[in-house]
């Protein structure tokens, strides 16, 4: 531990003492005023450790000690005691995506553009870095969530909107993964202007959330899912209840009251020290189907909650969103299929391809490229200089679920991936389909009426396989 460390840990325990003393502080004060006061504490602590370190060195006939730049302490304090310690600078620069922690001083960071570097320790040690988990977890969680060798693993959201991930006991050193959604208040606009749909599919999507149609986003892991259901849900009208379900909050919906007025936002909880009190993403599905909601938002389905997640879908709560992990618009059926099997129900596929044909109107693909700049070296840099990688997401597939025939699902896929991936026109909608969104706003392209590219026999699917024909 070097000198700054050392007089950061010291001051911390001084002020953390200060705060705890009773009597000291009303129990009413504010957060504002308790961040306050703590820092009128380390100044004043700074001041005493200062005049002792001169009172000793004039004893002994040594010099003054080493000067420290006081601004950094107290922020280093600060940040330790009511933020993530070291990690908070890098979860306050706006332009850093993730942050990737393989022990105390194995640091990466990935910049929105894709750039990757290693930067300084966070922690003095493994076990410091445990402890800071354990506060955060303490702090900022809506109930106190463990972090210990009983349950090695975290998730929570952070109080600027962060999610984060950490992982003890079963690697070799902890694990902490955090990721900032920089894109929390956006519109379909937004998503226009960023390049992630074009004109036409935005107006697409618009139309669908306001006809009250059942979108599910699906992609691989940080492909955009999240921030594309956030531009969606901001389509919904004011008026209408939305009840958001999540296994540690990241929608951040809540956070505009102007836009979403009446929200509630449900999180999942783990069980306690006895086994007990465990409340699962799929209890409050349920559960959400007796609190009023016009529509229920699942922030990720990955398991059982697939079932209840449908069956409100299907029971009068059209409108509905959730995101899924897949590698592919088609492989969201079987993903739906493999989780429905491995639940307490063991619903078999033809069950719950009925499921899917009544529940879901429209899957929307989010594909993401990766691309190296020319300057690239083909290992880790790690002297400050970051990979030159540039990422780009956007949607690529969109698939309106038909109908489905025994083991089959059958798909429309109206948008396909175009020679870069992007989504263009393929299938056209179906007519009740297209009536219905023209009428909530859909401003199709041409006349109005998809026809058939050039050479394409069509895209109309079983299970994600073309058929060769399509209903035009």
């Amino acid at each position: 531990m070097n000198a700054t460390s050392a007089l950061v840990a010291e001051i911390r325990r001084s002020v953390a003492e200060d705060l705890a003393t009773p009597g000291r502080l009303p129990a009413d004060l504010q957060a504002d005023d308790r961040r306050e006061y703590a820092r009128q504490r380390i100044y004043a602590h700074l001041d005493r450790i200062s005049a002792e370190g001169a009172a000793e060195g004039a004893a002994e006939g040594q010099s003054d000690p080493a000067p420290y730049d006081e601004n950094v302490i107290v922020r280093h304090v600060l940040d330790s005691l009511f933020g993530m310690g070291r990690l908070q600078s890098l979860i306050d620069d706006p332009r850093i995506e993730n942050i990737d922690v393989n022990g105390c001083d194995r640091v990466w960071v990935t910049f929105a553009d894709g750039a990757k570097v290693m930067v300084d320790p966070v922690a003095e040690s493994d076990s410091e870095l445990i402890e800071l988990i354990r506060s955060v977890a303490a702090r900022f969680s809506l109930s106190e969530r463990r972090f210990d060798t009983a349950r090695p693993e975290l998730d929570l959201r952070l109080p600027d909107g962060s999610r984060l991930s950490a992982l003890m006991s079963v690697s070799v050193r902890p694990s902490v993964s955090i990721r900032r959604h920089r894109l929390v208040d956006l519109s379909i606009e937004d998503l226009v202007r960023l390049r992630m749909v074009d004109p036409d599919v935005a107006s697409l999507l618009a139309s669908a959330v306001r006809s009250r149609r059942n979108i599910i986003v699906a992609g691989a892991m940080n492909s955009g899912k999240t921030t594309l259901l956030r531009a969606l849900a901001s389509v919904i009208p004011p008026h209408e209840r939305i009840v958001t379900i999540e296994q540690a909050f990241e929608l951040s919906l809540d956070g505009d009251v102007g836009r979403h007025p009446d929200i509630v936002c449900l999180e999942a909880r783990p069980s306690n020290l006895e086994g007990e009190g465990e409340i699962t993403v799929a209890d409050l599905v349920r559960r959400a189907l007796r609190m009023n909601a016009d529509r229920v938002i699942v922030g990720e389905v990955l398991g059982s909650e697939v079932l209840p997640m449908l069956n409100a879908m299907s029971q009068g709560r059209a409108g509905s969103m959730c995101t899924i992990h897949a590698d592919s618009s088609a492989g969201v059926f079987r993903r739906i299929a493999s989780y429905a099997v491995q639940a307490s129900e063991r619903l078999p596929i033809e069950a719950t391809n009925l499921l899917i044909a009544g529940s879901i109107h429209f899957v929307v693909f989010v594909d993401m490229v990766t691309s190296n700049g020319p300057d690239v070296s083909s290992e880790p840099r790690v002297d400050g200089v970051p990979y030159q990688v540039h990422r780009h997401r956007f949607v690529s597939s969109i698939r309106e679920v038909v109908d489905c025939d025994g083991a089959n699902v059958i798909s429309n896929e109206i948008y396909r991936p175009g020679h870069d991936r992007r989504a263009v026109r393929s299938a056209p909608l179906r007519p009740e389909t297209l009536a219905d969104l023209v009428e909530n706003g859909y401003e199709p392209p041409g006349a109005g009426v998809m026809s058939p590219i050039p050479g394409d026999r069509g895209n109309r699917s079983i299970n994600g396989v073309p058929t060769g024909g399509g209903r035009w």
